[in-house]
């Protein structure tokens, strides 16, 4: 896929990359690996390093003598813990080419195609577009995430939970993927403003600067969310410290109402000769009010208390 940075992103043909003419407008190129294997020449760029998408690992930018290369590793938003996108970079201030095995950057790439328009184009507008796409809706994924946190504290506090909720592990791991790519993120487009090769325009820096403050206003947010598991997760750990503080309240009074009763038919149990009250007739029915009466003055004693 071939295109030229116009007012809006222009499909063209090969030969007008690899054979530019004076004023030509900076292009855009996606492509397999095997293509860029056998094309690379043609493009003119001193690159120090290969370029392999499986190999990918972090998202990073690094300065060639003559060219800035790089690679992408983008975590799925839709899929939390699915694997990343993954695909690598090369640019100088003729264009930019995308080397991938799938679709994710050629995708982006159409998106810009088709919702774009710039009346000053450039190469610098044209990656701040794209790297925009990258986080387009990381904001309103994050707002999801906080509401579903929320939705989780409230089946903590009112209903209560048996275990601790797996979904609050995912989001809390996808939070530190999330925290990790936004960094990458980051140094990748202090690099693009660092423009040690001088590929840019110095006028167009401000759009790398402008991706950077919102990559941190994001960071910000994530770290906000990460807390708020933590926060959940000792929300969890106290409301299970006072379910058990309620159940060793119940069986202490129980055990403590019971006690009274324990003694008297322990009392009564011995059998000594000379208990006269084995002998009178209203000892059984006595023997059962007096224990009723203790345990209903214990249970109203425990309840004015609140203990019950």
């Amino acid at each position: 896929m071939y295109y030229q940075i116009k007012e809006k992103l222009t499909p063209c043909s090969a030969d007008e990359v690899f054979n530019p003419k004076p004023g030509d407008p900076p292009y855009v190129v996606v492509m397999d690996p095997k293509t860029w294997y056998w094309t690379k020449e043609q493009f003119d760029m001193v690159i120090d390093i290969e370029m392999d998408p499986l190999e990918v690992l972090e998202t990073k930018a690094v300065v060639n003598m003559d060219s800035l290369t790089g690679t992408f590793h983008v975590p799925r938003r839709s899929e939390m813990g699915g694997k990343p996108h993954k695909f690598a970079f090369a640019l100088d201030e003729k264009g930019i080419i995308f080397i991938e095995y799938g679709e994710y950057a050629a995708i982006t790439v159409e998106k810009i195609r088709e919702k774009k328009h710039c009346k000053a184009p450039s190469l610098e507008r044209f990656i701040y577009d794209f790297l925009e796409m990258l986080i387009e809706k990381d904001l309103h994924l994050l707002i999801n995430t906080e509401q579903e946190l929320r939705e989780i504290e409230d089946q903590i506090l009112e209903s209560g939970v048996d275990k601790y909720p797996d979904r609050l592990n995912e989001i809390r791991s996808f939070l530190m993927d999330m925290r990790i790519h936004y960094e990458q993120m980051l140094d990748l487009g202090q690099e693009l403003e660092e423009n040690e090769n001088g590929f840019f325009k110095e006028k167009n820096l401000r759009y790398f600067r402008l991706f950077t403050e919102r990559v941190m206003r994001l960071m910000d947010q994530v770290k906000q969310l990460k807390d708020y598991t933590l926060q959940l997760r000792e929300l969890f750990s106290t409301q299970l410290d006072i379910r058990m503080n309620r159940i060793m309240t119940v069986l202490t009074v129980v055990t403590v109402i019971f006690m009274p009763l324990t003694l008297i038919a322990g009392w009564y149990g011995m059998n000594f000769v000379y208990m006269p009250e084995l002998h009178w007739k209203y000892s059984y029915p006595v023997v059962i009010l007096v224990s009723v009466m203790i345990a209903a003055g214990l249970i109203l004693w425990f309840r004015k208390k609140k203990w019950l």
